[in-house]
């Protein structure tokens, strides 16, 4: 539901203006209030979880996201649902990073671990592009409203089963660290928002201050960190390189990744004409081979490793980027956008497990959560901030050259993890056959 949400109004945008009478400067910020929220207090919600329980923390940030999306969706006006996003972001915010946390908990590290991190990265990486499916089909047969009313029985049913079905692993004592939350929370805030003002086309002094304003608060962010007993986010967990350089491509591709959703939609809607329906429809493509991997992915990462599905999958990724950017430039949907958006889904779906598994290998339970809430704030804040950088390149030349540049960031990546990201000595046929069975025994989706 969290990645869901962050795509899933981009479809309802023109109706929720119609009705709630945003103006075109205001209308943004429906996405980007959530996307705020939820990238900027992802650590926050990490560091509460190992504190307080995981299970816990899930429980109360499903109940805040359930009611706000209940407020959002019966909203009168624009003001309201502009908090209702707000604050569903807070409670994405503190239920995510223990829905990963969890599974680095009560999965060991190996096959079983892949197989689970495979689940949770398809839902990830392809909740966004399912979001505008969904989006597309509630707004043409019911109404803007139930792209955030869905969520509600959703929600309360995860709610009420949660403490059944979820252990609760032991918690870590100490203090929540409020400084650096608030630092790192302000500083990621101040840099998307500096985006946002360039691509609403503020004076560049405007934005120049709050890039500066970001990076001074990040910076005392890390002092902070450095200096107390029980940091936000252990900086420990960036020594080792490899997990350092995974969690640059984890912030690096989705930048790409959610400014494809977010250029092509806008592109088939409004130089196709595309319905909101055929446009969730156009998307599938994307959201099947992405699941699709998520199946297979975790048997090869099991047995050769994460760094050759990663490396395949970036360059796949890449090439569909510039495939997709050339498409936007007239050829249609068959001609120009069909091939490359299956080939990204196939790139994408090879590239987000061996990216987390890559993250979460070593870390101690007692960080586990710090280590989940840093992975998500990295795909989340890419994510955000992808859009913003690219929306002030649209704003000047044009989607084509914004998903360009987009192409150049997922590059970007590839030469990241290349050089950092170590190869693991392949396992013999035997034990390939042996992790195929204990993968194929595992219930996750049956």
């Amino acid at each position: 539901m969290f990645v869901l949400d962050a795509t899933v109004v981009n479809i309802a945008l023109v109706p929720i203006s119609s009705a709630l009478h945003f103006s075109r400067a205001n209308l943004a910020w429906v996405v980007d209030a959530y996307s705020l929220a939820f990238g900027g207090l992802l650590l926050l919600g990490g560091r509460l979880g190992d504190v307080f329980g995981r299970r816990r923390l899930l429980m109360i940030g499903l109940t805040v996201f359930t009611l706000s999306s209940l407020l959002g969706g019966l909203a009168g006006n624009s003001a309201e649902l502009l908090i209702a996003r707000a604050l569903q972001g807070v409670g994405a915010a503190l239920a995510a990073p223990s829905t990963l946390s969890l599974i680095t908990s009560i999965y060991e590290e190996g096959p079983a671990r892949n197989r689970a991190l495979g689940v949770f990265t398809a839902v990830s990486a392809g909740g966004g592009s399912l979001g505008l499916l969904l989006g597309g089909a509630l707004t043409s047969w019911v109404s803007w409203r139930w792209v955030l009313i869905i969520n509600v029985p959703i929600g309360a049913l995860v709610v009420a089963l949660a403490p059944t079905y979820v252990p609760e692993p032991p918690r870590n004592s100490g203090r929540v660290d409020v400084a650096g939350a608030l630092l790192v929370t302000g500083g990621i805030g101040s840099i998307i928002y500096g985006f946002i003002r360039i691509a609403e086309g503020a004076a560049f002094t405007d934005s120049a201050f709050l890039f500066a304003l970001g990076l001074v608060l990040i910076g005392g962010f890390i002092r902070v960190e450095q200096r107390v007993e029980r940091p936000l986010f252990p900086l420990h967990l960036f020594s080792q390189r490899t997990r350092a350089g995974a969690y640059g491509a984890m912030f690096l591709l989705p930048a790409t990744m959610y400014g494809v959703f977010f250029f092509v939609s806008q592109y088939m809607e409004s130089t196709l004409h595309f319905s909101a329906l055929r446009t969730g429809f156009a998307f599938l493509p994307l959201t099947a081979m992405i699941f699709t991997m998520s199946r297979i992915t975790p048997k090869i990462v099991s047995r050769y490793g994460a760094r050759r599905p990663l490396l395949f999958g970036l360059v796949v990724v890449s090439g569909a980027s510039f495939w997709i950017a050339n498409g936007l430039r007239g050829d249609g949907y068959f001609v120009g956008l069909f091939g490359p958006l299956i080939l990204f889904g196939l790139g994408a779906g090879s590239s987000f497990l061996p990216i987390s598994a890559t993250i979460l290998s070593g870390v101690p339970l007692a960080d586990s959560g710090a280590a989940s809430g840093m992975l998500q704030t990295m795909q989340q804040s890419g994510g955000a901030l992808g859009v913003a950088a690219l929306s002030s390149v649209a704003a000047a030349h044009g989607r084509s050259s914004a998903l360009f540049v987009g192409a150049l960031v997922a590059l970007v990546a590839l030469g990241l993890s290349a050089s950092v990201i170590r190869p693991r000595p392949a396992t013999g046929p035997a034990s390939a056959e042996l992790l195929a069975e204990e993968l194929e025994a595992l219930p996750l989706f049956e």
